[in-house]
């Protein structure tokens, strides 16, 4: 059952990954933590491993199509290096329950504010 389970999420994860070049945090964290059972903080840290995959495939597709800012990517990619050492630090110091509310608030914010934009028309 886990297996399949785990699968399953995999698959909803890359399928969201390709359309609109999300799923690791929207689909995997949340589903690790509450469906799985897994802390948030080992949930966010699967997740970050499970993207990875997902991640290469999508980009190396898009890639084909021309999609891929190169330089761009480079500069998010290594200014999130940065980003990522010290959210894990923050990460590792707040409780489970603390680190779960963030993330969804986190979650509310990103969609109220494509919501906002939907509505005003861009």
């Amino acid at each position: 059952m886990t297996i399949a389970l785990v699968v399953l999420i995999g698959a909803i994860g890359g399928v969201l990954a390709g359309l609109f070049g999300v799923g690791g945090g929207i689909i995997f964290v949340p589903t690790l933590a509450l469906v799985l059972g897994l802390t948030q903080l080992h949930a966010e840290a699967s997740s970050l491993l499970a993207i990875l995959p997902a991640a290469i495939v999508g980009t190396w597709r898009q890639r084909r199509y021309g999609n891929v800012d190169v330089r761009a990517a480079a500069v998010i990619g290594a200014a999130s290096i940065i980003g990522v050492q010290g959210g894990v630090i923050v990460a590792e110091s707040l409780g489970d329950s603390t680190l779960r509310r963030l993330f969804g608030v986190l979650l509310l914010g990103t969609s109220a504010h494509l919501i906002w934009r939907l509505r005003r028309g861009s």
